[in-house]
C-alpha cells in the first residue's frame, strides 16, 4: 500500500527498542479489547506505536460498528475488517473530511524489495502447481504452500489465515497464469537461512504476495471492508470513499506517480476482463467480487490522469425488515408492497443515483411467490434474488472491431419473454428495452425495474420521450411507482427514504393527462410516513380485493389484511429476524401455510 499522507506525524519506533512489546508500558495502557486484538495481530500494535497518542489519544476499539458510531462528534476509533486488516477512522485536523487509514499485515522489513525479488525467482520452481490451479482459492493455496517450502516451513493443508481473496472462478486464470514469467529457476533453496524471517514476517509476506498476485493490490483492504459503499480514485493523490457509517472519508493511501496509476488501471482492467486501451479509454466492468467499476485511462481524456470509480457489491442483500428499522419505509408500506408484488402488479422503483433503488428492489423480491420463475436482466450484476428458480442474465458489449457480437438489454428482454417467467426484473431501464418491458406487461408478465427519475411526473416524461418512447396509452400498465430519494433528515443526517408510493390509474387521451394516486407520503418535518391512500387505494380495492374474491360490499376489508401483514412483519422484527435469507425463508413458509 502506498501511503500518501497521515493526518499526524508518525512516531519513529527504533528497531529492537523493546524485546517484548507486550510487556511495554504503552501496551499495558491500552484498553483490554485493544490489547487482545494486538496480541493476535502484532502489526496492529506496530501501528499503534506510531500514533502520537499524547495528541490524539488512544483509539477506541469497536469489534462491530453500529450506526450510532457515525454520530460521534470526535472520531478516533479502530475496527476490524477481514484477513487481519484493521481500519482507523480519525478526525481531520482541518475539519474538512475525516480520515480512513488502512492497517494491513504486510511484511515490514528493511530489505523487503530484495526478499520479494528472491521469492519471485524461487516461485518459478512451482509453475506446474500454479498451472494446475483451477480457481483463485487454488492459487492462494499453492502460493502460500510455495512460500512455506521456499522458507523451509512445513505446510498444513489448511489456509493459515482462514480466508482467501474473493473467488473469481476459473475466469481469473488467464490473467494469473502470467503471475510469474517462465524461465529457468534460480534455485535459491531455503531463504530463511538468509533472511531469518519470523512467523509473523512470513504471514505478512504471504498476505503481500496474495494481495498483489491474486487479489487486486492496493484496493484489497477497501474491497474487504463491508462498510464501504463507493471508492473513488480521482487521479493522483488519495482515494476517497463513501462509508455506510461515517459517510465521506479521505484515505491515507493512493498513487503518487502517473506511471504507477496507469499501470495499475491497465492491470486491474485486465483482471476484470475488460482491458482499457488508448483506443478504448473508458470501460465499465465488474471486479471478481461483483463490484461495479468504471475506468478512464490516460491523461489525454482526463486532466488529472487515469481514474476509476467503484460501486461496491453487497455479498448479501439487505432485508425489508432491516430497511424498515433504518427508517427507509414503515411496516404498513412494506405490507402494502407485499400484496402488490404477490399479486403480480408491475412496479418501478425510481430515484436519483445512489438513492437506494437497487437496495429496495432486492429487499422487495422476498415478497415474490416462492415457487415463481424469475428472470433478471442487467448490465452489471446487482440484483439479488433468494428464489431457487432464478435466471440471471447480463449484457455483453461488442468486442472491439467485431460488430454484432454484443448482447444488450433489448436482446435479453426479448429472450426472457420466451422463457415463460412469472416475474421479470430489469436492473435499470434506460433505452428501447423500456418499450419491450411495457409490451411484456401487456401480455401478462409481472415486471419490476429501477429507473432514473425523481418524481412520478418526470418518470412518465422520460418513459414517453425519446429514446424509450413508450406510447402514452401503455403507461397505465405500470401499476406502482415508488420514489426513492437520498434526503436530509430533521436531525441533519443524510438518509434514504421511499418518499412516496404511487398508483398509476389511467391515461385520459382527450385531456392528455395521467391519473395517479399517492398512497404513501414521507413527512420531512417529522421523518414519518402517512398512509394517504387509506380507504382510497384503487389497486387494493379494485384489483387485489377483487382478485382475491372479496365481494364489492366488503372490498375495503383488504385494508385489514394490510394491517395484519404489517403487524406480522413487526413481530418478526421483534423476534430478532433480520437476515435477508432468513426473512425470505420465514415468509415463504408462512406464505405456503396461509399465515401471511
Amino acid at each position: 500500500m502506498t501511503h500518501i499522507a497521515f493526518p499526524f506525524q508518525p512516531k519513529i519506533v527504533e528497531e529492537g527498542s523493546s524485546k517484548d512489546p507486550f510487556s511495554s508500558p504503552f501496551f499495558k495502557s491500552l484498553p483490554p479489547d485493544l490489547q487482545e486484538a494486538s496480541r493476535e495481530h502484532p502489526h496492529l500494535l506496530q501501528y499503534l506505536n506510531m500514533l502520537p497518542v499524547g495528541d490524539i489519544g488512544i483509539p477506541q476499539y469497536m469489534t462491530k460498528l453500529t450506526r450510532d458510531a457515525g454520530k460521534l462528534k470526535s472520531k478516533n476509533l479502530i475496527y476490524p475488517a477481514r484477513e487481519g486488516i484493521f481500519v482507523h477512522v480519525l478526525d481531520d485536523p482541518d475539519k474538512v473530511r475525516d480520515w480512513y487509514i488502512g492497517i494491513e499485515p504486510d511484511l515490514d522489513h528493511p530489505e523487503i524489495r530484495a526478499i520479494l525479488s528472491e521469492v519471485e525467482e524461487s516461485l518459478l520452481d512451482f509453475t506446474d502447481e500454479f498451472d494446475a490451479a483451477k480457481t483463485d482459492e487454488d492459487l492462494v493455496r499453492v502460493l502460500r504452500m510455495s512460500i512455506d517450502r521456499i522458507f523451509g516451513v512445513s505446510s498444513s493443508s489448511e489456509d493459515d489465515s482462514g480466508e482467501t481473496t474473493n473467488n473469481a472462478g476459473s475466469g481469473g486464470i488467464p490473467f494469473l497464469s502470467r503471475l510469474f514469467k517462465r524461465g529457468k529457476s534460480g534455485g535459491k533453496g531455503n531463504l530463511n537461512v538468509k533472511w531469518a524471517l519470523t512467523d509473523e514476517d512470513l504471514k505478512g509476506l504471504k498476505y503481500s504476495l496474495v494481495k498483489e498476485k491474486v487479489g487486486i493490490g492496493i484496493l484489497q483492504p477497501l474491497i474487504f471492508d463491508e462498510y464501504i459503499e463507493d471508492i473513488s480514485c480521482s487521479g493522483l493523490g488519495s482515494f476517497f470513499i463513501e462509508h455506510k457509517i461515517f459517510k465521506s472519508l479521505r484515505c491515507s493511501f493512493g498513487f503518487k506517480e502517473n506511471d504507477e496509476l496507469d499501470d495499475y488501471v491497465l492491470r486491474l482492467s485486465e483482471r476484470a476482463k475488460k482491458p482499457v486501451t488508448f483506443r478504448q479509454p473508458v470501460v465499465d466492468a465488474s471486479l471478481p467480487d461483483g463490484s461495479r467499476i468504471n475506468f478512464v485511462y490516460g491523461r489525454d481524456v482526463s486532466v488529472r490522469g487515469s481514474n476509476f470509480s467503484i460501486r461496491k457489491f453487497a455479498e448479501e442483500a439487505i432485508s425489508i425488515i432491516q430497511l424498515v428499522k433504518w427508517g427507509s419505509l414503515n411496516w404498513m408500506m412494506a405490507a402494502y408492497m407485499s400484496l402488490i408484488i404477490e399479486d403480480g402488479m408491475n412496479v418501478f422503483i425510481s430515484g436519483e443515483t445512489a438513492s437506494g433503488k437497487t437496495t429496495l428492489l432486492n429487499a422487495l423480491t422476498t415478497f415474490i411467490e416462492p415457487n415463481a420463475k424469475i428472470v433478471s436482466i442487467e448490465d452489471t450484476a446487482e440484483v439479488n434474488v433468494p428464489h431457487a428458480n432464478w435466471i440471471q442474465e447480463i449484457t455483453r458489449k461488442p468486442k472491439p472491431g467485431e460488430s454484432g457480437s454484443g448482447v444488450d438489454m433489448f436482446d435479453l428482454l426479448k429472450a426472457a419473454l420466451r422463457q415463460r417467467p412469472d416475474e421479470i426484473i430489469i436492473g435499470e431501464i434506460r433505452g428501447e428495452e423500456g418499450l419491450i418491458a411495457f409490451q411484456a406487461m401487456q401480455t401478462g408478465h409481472a415486471v419490476m425495474a429501477t429507473f432514473h427519475a425523481s418524481s412520478v411526473q418526470k418518470l412518465i416524461q422520460r418513459l414517453t420521450g425519446s429514446p424509450i418512447s413508450v406510447p402514452k396509452n401503455y403507461i397505465d400498465n405500470l401499476n406502482v411507482a415508488v420514489i426513492q430519494v437520498a434526503v436530509r433528515l430533521p436531525n441533519g443526517d443524510l438518509g434514504r427514504r421511499a418518499v412516496s408510493i404511487n398508483e398509476i390509474v389511467s391515461y385520459d387521451s382527450k385531456e392528455d393527462a395521467f391519473s395517479f394516486v399517492e398512497v404513501f407520503r414521507w413527512d420531512p418535518a417529522t421523518d414519518t410516513f402517512e398512509f394517504t391512500g387509506d380507504q382510497n387505494s384503487y389497486l387494493l380495492e379494485y384489483r387485489i380485493a377483487a382478485g382475491r374474491g372479496y365481494p364489492p360490499a366488503r372490498r375495503r376489508q383488504i385494508y385489514s389484511l394490510v394491517q395484519r401483514r404489517a403487524r406480522i412483519l413487526e413481530k418478526l422484527a421483534e423476534s430478532g429476524l433480520i437476515d435477508y435469507g432468513e426473512v425470505y425463508k420465514v415468509l415463504a413458509k408462512a406464505n405456503r401455510e396461509g399465515l401471511f
